[in-house]
């Protein structure tokens, strides 16, 4: 099965009518199906070996827009299958269960390359991009980093100047996933200087620009099969239709973009979690020692109980964001709150799968150690833990005072 323009409409989600926690939709499931196959099938081989070479799967990412995977949660008018944000997480769970850098690849391109441009772009924008991104003509790329602003994001010193016609760009962003294969960047960059975070708007900005540039990344922990760069722009000029969105609203924009792909690294976060506790259980029922295997001994039976106990509060609060975001309700706090909680259990579940394999887990013949090492971008990446403690507690702190 492909998910490809044509599909039948997804239903859209009204709260109430959740009654059974994670029961998927029949469109769910088959979407679920579909990419756990294409996973082990595809993914799977050549996960340790992508990893070892720092190199990118171009086959692969190919195979991803065949079935339909870049169109889930865009309606079908412009090439998408209208399939909704959960089965999209979960086709990121799922990726990411035996290659997080797969998961990674993905959930860039969708949450963070193209839904901007849909959600805030204007017509022409739209029209433009947005198919071609879904089609897979190129990949998407998020330039919000830069080298003296990560968490501090408000401190954006790239800078657009207006020009006549066009935008003039000066600046540099840095650990931009998926840059090298991009073939549009969406960046921030300040317009008006006195106004703050208020004076910083948002752009697209096509590849092939003058004065703009890419420089090599450098190298990674983990998610080594992910593409990543450092964007450079020397006044570069794009169209001054290329503005995303409100001048000085780029601030506000990103923020907004940031709460949806916290749900989609909830979601990679998640995958990881599942994928390491899944190989953890199965070596504890293997492996023997003290005259019985590990599964038998009481003190892994704890380890694996607690993993089983936190991957599925994982999923809950990762399925339940992505469903609110479906039925159209507030989902910030909640995106934050699944981004946080599954980030941290990706990395708990991946050291504990690491000790239940002992010095064998410690080496690169088993896959427990790549998914540690992959695990930690995920408390990083769209907002560190830290900050999504900040989100969470401005958020329910708010609430108390209405």
């Amino acid at each position: 099965m492909t998910v490809s323009h044509g599909a039948a409409s997804h239903t859209m989600y009204t709260l109430p009518d959740i009654k059974h926690g994670l029961d998927l939709t029949e469109d769910e499931r088959m979407i679920q199906e579909m990419v756990v196959e294409f996973a082990e099938r595809e993914v799977l081989p050549i996960a340790a070996e992508i990893d070892e070479n720092h190199s990118f799967p171009k086959h692969n990412w190919d195979k991803i827009v065949e079935l339909g995977l870049t169109g889930i949660p865009f309606p079908e008018e412009l090439g998408g299958s209208n399939g909704g944000t959960l089965a999209y997480a979960i086709a990121i769970e799922e990726i990411s269960k035996v290659c997080a850098s797969t998961g990674l690849t993905l959930a860039a391109h969708v949450s963070l390359g193209t839904y901007p441009i849909f959600k805030w772009g204007h017509e022409d924008l739209v029209k433009e991009y947005v198919p071609k991104l879904i089609a897979g003509e190129y990949m998407g790329a998020y330039g919000l980093t830069e080298p003296g602003a990560g968490s501090d994001s408000g401190g954006t010193l790239t800078t657009a100047e207006r020009d006549g016609d066009e935008w003039v760009l000066n600046g540099r962003k840095c650990f931009i996933t998926n840059a090298n294969h991009a073939g549009t960047f969406i960046c921030t960059a300040v317009t008006d200087k006195s106004l703050g975070s208020k004076g910083i708007s948002a752009f697209v900005v096509p590849r092939d620009v003058a004065g703009f540039s890419l420089e090599k990344g450098e190298v990674k922990l983990g998610m080594r099969g992910s593409d990543w760069a450092s964007l450079v722009f020397e006044d570069a000029r794009i169209p001054s239709n290329h503005l995303l969105g409100p001048q000085g609203e780029g601030f506000k924009t990103f923020m907004k973009t940031l709460d949806g792909g916290r749900i989609s690294i909830g979601a990679l976060s998640l995958g990881i979690a599942e994928g390491a506790y899944d190989c953890a259980r199965k070596y504890a029922k293997e492996r023997e020692a003290f005259g019985k295997t590990l599964a038998d001994q009481q003190a892994v039976q704890f380890k694996l109980a607690d993993m089983a106990l936190q991957v599925e509060a994982a999923k809950h609060l990762v399925y339940h964001a992505a469903r609110l975001k479906d039925a159209g309700q507030p989902y910030s706090k909640e995106g934050s709150m699944a981004k946080l909680f599954a980030s941290e259990v990706a990395m708990k579940v991946s050291y504990d799968a690491i000790q239940v394999y002992g010095g064998y887990g410690y080496s690169r013949e088993y896959p427990v150690e790549r998914m540690w090492r992959d695990a930690k971008l995920c408390t990083i990446g769209e907002g560190t833990s830290e900050i999504q403690r900040l989100v969470i507690a401005r958020s329910i702190l708010r609430d108390q005072k209405g």
